[in-house]
């Protein structure tokens, strides 16, 4: 019988495209839990490099790896900046739009 070689996920290796990251970030954003949507800006952070963003950002890019981990427990502040360093913002629009 022949092993099977695995190796572990990381979504950051998929993130190539900004709909494949506006998809992520939007699918995480429908699960309503807070610590998802910061390990989802983590991973896009990572796919586009982690010391770049922190250079972006005016952080740390260590304290980007934390606050933006599923453990991480940003401030507004720092998601702000984050999405802006990755040439995005927020949007808001009603919930009965996104139902139809």
């Amino acid at each position: 019988m022949t092993k099977l070689q695995t190796y572990p996920w990381d979504a950051s290796d998929h993130l190539d495209t900004t709909e494949d990251i506006i998809a992520y970030l939007e699918a995480a954003l429908e699960e309503n839990d807070p610590s998802l949507v910061t390990a989802a800006l983590g991973d896009i952070a990572r796919s586009k490099g982690m010391t770049q963003i922190a250079q972006a950002t005016g952080l740390g890019r260590e304290s980007l790896y934390k606050a933006l981990s599923m453990e991480g427990n940003p401030e507004f502040v720092t998601v702000l900046k984050v999405l802006r360093a990755l040439g995005l913002r927020l949007q808001v629009v009603p919930v009965a739009a996104q139902e139809s």
